[in-house]
């Protein structure tokens, strides 16, 4: 398969052409970008200047004479203090951009080599309404599983779900006082806030109730049978609702791939022991505590990672820690992937530095904290209720597919009720999701719903309009769904060559996007693609563009356009409908 990523392309025989002059390809980084002056920039000479002791200009022309990028380029100029400017050959446009359009992958290779993932995400606590705090760790988490696994890698989803700890004692006695059926029953359909909150308020109001919930932790954590049955009542009913919430986001996460902290306690006395064994774990006021290297307070002193509390019990941290060493041991990943708010980035550093100190994070293997910032309302702060409560989730996504519903009916009254109600999900959830992914994962974005329904800027109903509007030239065309790419693809025309150049950067964008783990970058490539396209519309007629052969190699570039919107949009978890 001809790789239509022309970056690549490029970057090769940039490579090949060091190679003539005697430079091992191995150490450059040819660096191609796109450029207002050519169709792209390499600045390899810049960095080769040192080394070989020449003007960056001089060395630019002997890569040029080299004749290595003839084959891809119809003109190689030196620019500036030493700048190679490429412009692309026509035929070499055409070509790329007709394999893209004959392979089902948009001429994205898979990545070489690929790597077997864990990516941990969403994480919501057993028993606990999921709010919109849950949506970041979520729809970006999603979107990562979806983008490593197009890219070929073998993911495993993990859902660390909070089901262990003190407050089940509270929560089981609250469960035996209402019934067990019945709140069962009620937490499946997602009236866990209130539970939650009655079952905190007799803890600190009834000593009674509190010390019943006391004993109750020693049962449960003893292993008595009949807590522990109770306790898988109030998991079974929170997972049911969690899959019902996941399910209206439309995100992938399945109840197989829970993995909750109660699955690590078997593990956590050993994690302890061994910790012991190897002199990390030492003893400060009764607790036992890790202290990794780097890991300092405000006064410099180090930071304890307690690994088992004064009373014997364990906490997070042993936990995180035995779920690492599963994920390299037993699962044999060689890349972990942690999308957890910014806040716990010193845990999770901790952690991870813990881990290596213990040898259950070798060399080998890649960690990255995928961090995110916080959701906010129009008041700058996080986003709540007018009561000052979390907002459910399920409830922001209700609003959602409603107000999509409202805009829909009011610019298309004579819609079928059925087809509808698809079009309010499809644009309703894909604007909540495109609001967050689109931003900086790493910075706090403002929740505005007039915004992210906008049918202007870089919205999803933006991408799905741009989408629909490709589908209905084709349907014009006689092609509603399969359209042979045409022979040769004209770039005549610079709206044309924009557009070409646009749609050959869908694999380097992912490539990027994956490797900074960044969401936003398909945004904003999807965006620009809309736009482009937006532009090449207007200025390029389609079906009344004259010969035969320019309407067909028009409908190639408006066919390759829908797709690449769609499979990017596909990307972050977003539908692309067909009519609007």
């Amino acid at each position: 398969m001809l790789d239509a990523d022309i970056v690549a392309a490029l970057e090769e025989q940039v490579c090949r052409a060091a190679a003539a002059i005697g430079i091992d390809p191995a150490t450059v980084e040819p660096a191609v970008r796109r450029s207002d002056f050519a169709d792209y920039q390499a600045d390899l000479a810049m960095g080769l200047a040192k080394r070989l002791g020449k003007p960056p200009r001089d060395i630019a022309a002997a890569l040029i004479a080299t004749g290595e990028l003839d084959d891809l380029c119809a003109e190689v100029a030196v620019a500036g203090p030493g700048f190679l400017n490429l412009t692309l050959a026509d035929g070499a446009l055409s070509e790329r951009l007709i394999a893209a359009a004959r392979d089902d992958r948009l001429g994205v290779p898979n990545h070489d080599p690929t790597h077997r993932v864990v990516v941990d995400y969403s994480a919501p606590n057993v028993a606990k309404e999921m709010h919109v705090g849950h949506l970041r760790s979520t729809v970006i988490g999603d979107a990562i599983v979806r983008l490593l696994d197009f890219l070929g890698h073998e993911v495993i989803p993990q859902n660390h779900v909070g089901d262990w700890g003190t407050p089940f004692g509270m929560l089981i006695e609250q469960l035996i006082e209402d019934g067990e059926q019945a709140t069962a029953e009620r937490l499946s359909v997602g009236e866990l806030g209130s539970f939650y909150q009655r079952a905190n308020e007799r803890f600190t109001s009834d000593p009674d109730f509190a010390e019943r919930a006391r004993r109750r932790v020693v049962a449960l954590q003893a292993g008595d049978e009949e807590t522990l049955r109770r306790w898988q009542l109030l998991v079974d009913a929170s997972e049911r609702y969690f899959s019902r919430v996941y399910d209206d986001l439309e995100v992938r996460l399945t109840p197989e791939d829970l993995a909750p902290e109660s699955r690590y306690n078997p593990a956590l006395p050993q994690v302890v022991r061994d910790l012991e064994s190897l002199g990390l774990a030492v003893e400060s006021e009764g607790a036992l505590c890790v202290y990794p290297e780097g890991s300092t307070g405000r006064d410099d002193r180090p930071l304890p990672l307690i690994v088992r509390k004064r009373d014997g019990g364990y906490g997070y941290a042993t936990t995180d820690l035995a779920a690492v060493r599963h994920r390299t041991d037993d699962l044999d990943a060689d890349w972990l992937i942690y999308v957890v708010g910014a806040p716990q980035a010193q845990h999770l550093a901790m952690v991870f530095q813990a881990s290596r100190e213990a040898g259950w994070l070798g060399d080998d293997v890649r960690v990255d904290h995928t961090a995110f910032g916080s959701v906010l309302g129009d008041n700058g702060k996080m986003l709540k209720t007018r009561s000052g409560k979390p907002i459910r989730l399920a409830d922001l996504l209700d609003e959602a597919v409603q107000r999509a519903r409202t805009l829909i009916e009011e610019k298309d009254p004579d819609l079928p009720a059925d087809e509808r109600e698809q079009l309010a999900r499809a644009v309703g959830i894909g604007a909540v999701k495109y609001a967050d992914l689109s931003s900086d994962r790493l910075k706090d974005y403002t929740f505005a719903w007039d915004r992210m329904l906008s049918l202007q800027g870089n919205t999803a109903p933006y991408l799905q309009y741009a989408h629909t509007r490709i589908r209905s030239v084709l349907r014009r065309a006689g092609a509603e769904e399969v359209l042979p790419p045409a022979d040769v693809i004209h770039v005549a025309d610079p709206a044309e060559r924009a557009l070409a150049l646009q749609l050959l950067g869908f694999g380097a964008t992912l490539d990027q996007a994956a490797e900074l783990l960044q969401p936003h970058r398909i945004c904003t490539y999807l965006f620009d693609l809309a736009s482009t396209f937006t532009t090449f519309y207007e200025a390029c007629p389609v079906l009344k563009a004259g010969s035969a052969e320019l309407v067909a190699s028009r409908l190639t570039l408006c066919a390759l356009t829908g797709r690449t919107l769609a499979a990017g949009l596909a990307l972050l978890g977003i539908r692309a409908p067909a009519r609007m």
